[in-house]
């Protein structure tokens, strides 16, 4: 007998006859360009590099495209090779958007395609606004925004995989909404995690709060995996995200007291290089997080049987039936 589709208009149905695999490919190719930009994004902001180059959206009054590479040097290297990458994952997501439009049959996912050029462009504006009006509370939005787009597109690249289109999804577990709903608090905690480093880190205050969500999200994500290996230890997707989870989180915690030490006391004395690249590298790894609990979060939610009707006629039709 075959096991319940998926959730919330976005399952498997009917229309995986007329499946095209463009739309998980590019999917997946805007998540993992999407990471390395907030890589070069973090330099900008470590290095200080922010306002390097005056202007936007020219490059000291070039094309951006068009500024010539032996300038770019200094600071100027790290600001405008953001501004190329960027541009690239625009042209991406734009590519993504279309792909959906023309080869998705799902309509809540080609509907989460317009969303995600939306972000892109916001974004876009963010950064650019950032540079003109000179206000560091646009530049912690685009570092919110910057977070909430990866999480999307790591979203969009699960929900076009062929693990989500089946319509055989395996054993349903008993305490899924448990789970799922565990998962999306920790989800979210890491997230407000995100909103507080960005804060630290243009601003220099919140530490506090930083500091308490830093804490938040560690008991929740022991609680998220002492869960998943007691109940759920034979689902091995499951179980190696929470692990996943559980490394990361301890990978954060020594990554973010280096920093704090290094940065906020005299007790870890470190090159202005380790010391940018530390701080770098704690901002992706909550990065990792975020994505790696949305994703546990999306599978315990798909395998719950005890979640209420999924939205979308034909998933509310295939649960009647069974």
């Amino acid at each position: 007998m075959k096991a319940e589709a998926g959730r919330v208009g976005i399952s498997a149905t009917s229309d995986t006859v007329a499946f095209s695999r463009w739309p998980h490919r590019l999917a997946v190719a805007l998540a993992y360009a999407t990471f390395p930009l907030l890589f070069i994004g973090g330099l900008v902001t470590s290095k200080g590099a922010g306002l390097a180059v005056p202007d936007w959206p020219t490059t000291f009054g070039y094309n951006m495209f068009l500024y010539p590479w032996s300038k770019m040097i200094g600071a100027v290297f790290y600001e405008h090779s953001h501004r190329l990458f960027a541009s690239f994952v625009g042209l991406l997501t734009i590519a993504l958007a279309v792909a959906f439009w023309l080869r998705e049959r799902r309509s809540l996912l080609r509907w989460l395609g317009v969303v995600a050029l939306g972000l892109i462009i916001i974004q876009g504006i963010l950064g650019g606004l950032r540079v003109i009006l000179l206000e560091s509370t646009l530049a912690i939005l685009h570092a919110c925004f910057a977070h909430a787009f990866f999480a999307l597109t790591v979203a969009l690249a699960l929900f076009t995989s062929r693990e989500w289109r089946s319509e055989t999804i395996g054993a349903m577990i008993a305490d899924g909404g448990r789970l799922w709903r565990l998962g999306a608090m920790t989800t979210a905690f890491i997230y407000i995690q995100v909103i507080f480093g960005a804060v630290l880190r243009h601003s220099g205050e919140r530490l506090d709060a930083h500091l308490l969500f830093a804490g938040l999200v560690a008991v929740h994500v022991i609680l998220l995996l002492w869960r998943v290996t007691k109940h759920h230890g034979a689902n091995l997707k499951l179980v190696r995200s929470a692990y996943g989870l559980g490394i990361l989180l301890l990978l954060q915690l020594l990554l973010g007291a280096g920093s704090y030490m290094a940065k906020f006391t005299i007790l870890l004395s470190l090159p202005a290089d380790m010391l940018v690249f530390l701080t770098t590298t704690h901002l992706i790894v909550g990065a990792l997080m975020l994505a790696t609990s949305l994703g546990l979060s999306l599978r315990s939610y798909r395998l719950s049987a005890a979640v209420g009707p999924a939205i979308g006629s034909t998933a509310l039709r295939e649960q009647v039936s069974l």
